[in-house]
Formats: structure tokens, sequence, C-alpha cells
């Protein structure tokens, strides 16, 4: 595997720092975390289907509370996973956003203009076809099901295949998968909130302007935005608006500028490093004089000032995002058990609406989208990707796991309707990745070694 980055053995290294190398090691793998997703999913199907099935679906009802008197808070633990768990989730994806409009792929629209035309068709075409199969009663509120893609899940499958990937595919990827989440954002906020306490949501919007000011006047304390943050997401599910809005909103208003501009910040870390090496250097691992603190402390000030907040929270947060909680999210909504009265089927009108969308409509959608955007003009093809590679990434994009499996929850309260929803987006999603995964190995050729 070409992206699993080794670095060189330490003969310093701590025996614990020995014991974790295999583990930060699997980390720095892209593929790591689509990895995690799946056996959280695997887990989740045995669980639910073993004869320890009824303390999977026990644990998850088992309610829990914060709070006391007026203020107290109580959910059982698959609204706490899916309410306040994937809030981070979404806070990250709100930050992924605003980097890719500030400093991405996104910037300009000309280099936005074919993922987000892939991003609408994908996200259309599928809708049509699930209410097409579903037209009338409680299953056509399905529909937005099969609009989402797994960024994380589609994005590990790709570097799968390491070098053979053109950079040029991988962005197109990525940025699809950012309008994509985007768009599932509005259509949860539009279409799957049913009742809004306004005055309620007034306290959110004027919290979220608050943030904004702070922004504004130059704040960077972290501390302050999640107290702020986490009074938003109160706000917003109080007033029946998904809760999961609060936390795109919030990352929005984090501040993405730097404070320092690259010309200074390398003149004060030159100085500060002129002054680290006039003072006598440690011998073996003997403490720092005060001075030599001192000047480290400068260091760090500075490369803080020299980061965006943006930056910092979501390099933070996204291990945490991989690793625990989307793949505790599958844990608790993957699943799907067989034999009992709610169980799902795959000749459901959900689940044959689901599968067709995403196997069916993401790839007719974002490949045929593309195709009449370049052709139109208005777009052009990535350096060194062929049709062949974007019509193979349409097909990854059937990954719809976890975004699909939220949007699932939202939209049905009959558990025969979810579990069918639940079924279809898992069949559709292992299709998608072994016939994905296929047909980009015939349409990318190893990289040539210079």
């Amino acid at each position: 595997m070409s992206d699993l980055h080794q670095d060189p053995p330490r003969l310093d290294a701590t025996p614990i720092e020995r014991v974790a190398r295999p583990f930060q090691v699997f980390a720095r793998f892209k593929a790591s975390g689509a990895i995690a997703l799946f056996l959280a999913a695997v887990v989740a199907l045995i669980w639910a289907n073993s004869g320890a099935a009824s303390v999977y679906t026990s644990l998850l009802k088992t309610e829990f509370e914060i709070g006391y008197g007026e203020l107290r808070l109580a959910k059982p633990l698959i609204l706490w996973i899916n309410d306040a768990l994937m809030g981070v989730f979404f806070f990250v994806v709100g930050l992924e956003i605003k980097r890719e409009v500030l400093a991405g792929e996104l910037t300009t629209l000309r280099s936005a203009l074919l993922p987000i035309a892939g991003a609408i068709g994908g996200m259309l075409v599928p809708a049509v076809l699930f209410a097409l199969i579903n037209p009338d009663g409680s299953e056509a509120r399905g529909w937005g099901i099969p609009m989402a893609t797994d960024i994380a899940f589609a994005l590990g499958v790709l570097a799968l295949l390491g070098t053979r990937i053109p950079i040029g595919l991988k962005v197109f990827l990525t940025a699809l998968a950012i309008v994509d989440d985007l768009g599932a954002i509005i259509v949860i906020a539009i279409f799957y909130t049913d009742h809004v306490a306004f005055p309620i949501l007034a306290i959110g919007g004027g919290l979220l302007g608050l943030s904004l000011l702070l922004n504004y006047l130059g704040l960077r304390n972290a501390v302050v935005y999640f107290v702020i943050g986490t009074l938003v997401w109160l706000a917003f599910l109080k007033s029946g608006v998904h809760a999961t809005l609060a936390a795109v909103l919030m990352a929005l208003t984090i501040p993405a500028r730097t404070r320092i501009r690259g010309e200074p910040f390398l003149e004060r870390m030159t100085a500060l490093l002129a002054r680290f090496r006039s003072t006598k250097m440690p011998a073996n691992r003997e403490l720092l004089t005060t001075e030599q603190q001192n000047v480290l402390q400068h260091m760090e000030h500075t490369v803080d000032e020299m980061t965006a907040p943006l930056q910092q929270l979501e390099h933070a947060l996204v291990p945490y995002v991989t690793f625990f909680v989307v793949p505790v999210f599958a844990l608790a909504n993957a699943g799907v058990s067989f034999g009992t009265e709610s169980s799902g089927s795959l000749t459901h009108p959900v689940s044959l609406g689901v599968i067709v969308g995403l196997l069916v409509g993401k790839q007719v959608g974002i490949f045929g989208f593309a195709w009449l955007a370049v052709r139109s003009g208005v777009a052009r093809l990535p350096t060194g990707v062929n049709w062949r590679q974007i019509h193979a990434v349409s097909v990854l994009a059937g990954i719809g796991f976890t975004m699909s499996l939220f949007v699932a929850g939202l939209a049905y309260r009959d558990p025969s309707f979810v579990s069918s929803a639940k079924l279809g987006i898992l069949v559709a999603s292992g299709i998608a990745t072994v016939v994905g995964l296929f047909l980009l190995w015939r349409a990318t050729k190893p990289a040539q070694k210079s």
C-alpha cells in the first residue's frame, strides 16, 4: 500500500511508543476510516441477529439524562448518538465545506462547476427514481435517503488503489462529496423538520450571530466557541429543527484566518531559532533552562498565530470522528434484524427505491450531469482524468452508508420501513463498493516511477 507512510524507527522510543506504533501506522493509512466503519457495521449486523440481540436493542433504548430540573435533557442512547455525537460529525462537515469554499476546490466557480454539476445530478436522479418506485403513502418520505454519498467510505475505497488514482480524480470525488453533504444538510433542514418553535430558534440564531461577532472581533479561543456551539445545539434541538443543522452553521462561524502572514512568520521563527541556538543546548534528556523554555513557548505561540482555528479544530477532531463517532454511529444504526416482524425485506418498495436510487441514480445522475457540464463548455475534466474514471467514481458514489442511514432514521417512524431502508442501504453500498473498486482498477494504471 503506497499510501501507508512509514516513519523510520526511533532508537529512543519509549515502551509505550513502541506498543502504540502499529496503531499509529494504521491510523495514517487513508483507508483505515473505511475499514473501521465497515467492521462496526459487521459487528452491528452480527450482534442484532445473535442470541444477544435483545441486549443490543435494549441498550440503544436505555435512557440517559443530563442537567437538572427544567434544564434536564433525557434521551435514549440511540438519540444521544444520532443527535449529539453526530453533531460533532456534522460540525467537521461544516468545517470542511468552509475550507473548500475558502481555499479548496470550491474556491472559484470554474473549478467547482464539474463537482457541483455531478453532485446535483447525484442528488436529483436518485430522489426521482425513489419517488417513482414509492409515489405515495408513508414510504414516499424516504426520497432523501439515496441522495447522499458517504465521503469517508468512498475516499477510503479510493485509497485502496493508491497511486493508480490520479490526483484530479481524488479532488473531484472529494469536492463532489462535500457539495453532496451540503445538499443533504439542506434537505434535512427543509424537508425533515416537522414543527418549529420559532422563539427558541431565534435564540439559537442570536447565538450564531454572537459567534460571528466574536469571529469578526478576532477571538480565537476554542473553549468559547464550544460553549456557544453547545447552546446553539440545545436551542435548535428544542426548537424542532434538527440539531445537525446547528452544528454545520456553527462551523461556518469559526475563524478561518491566521493572525500573521507568511513572511513575518518566517522572520519571527528564524529569530527565535537563532536565539535558541545561542543558549547552551541541553545534553541527553536534561531539563530545559528558563530561557530555552521561554523561547519554545514563543515558538508555540507563533505557530498558533500562523494556524487558523478552523484548521486547528478540523485537524484535532477528524481522528475522533473517523475512529469513534462514525463507527459508533454505524454500530448503533446498521444493526438490521432479520426474521422478525419489523425486519426489512429486499422486495419492499423502500428497499428497492434505495437500491435503485444509489446504484442506478447515482451513476446516471453524476456521470450524466458531469458530461453535460463538460459538453456545454461550462466545465472541463481534471487533468489526467478520463470518462471511464468519472463513471467508476459515479458508481462508487453509490456508497450512501453514514448519511443515508441518518436520513432513514429521520424519514420513517415505522420500524419495518426503517429496517427496509437500512437493508437497501447496506446492500447498495456493498455492491457499489465492489463494482466501483473493480471499475476503478480497470480504468486506471499504476503510476509511472520517475
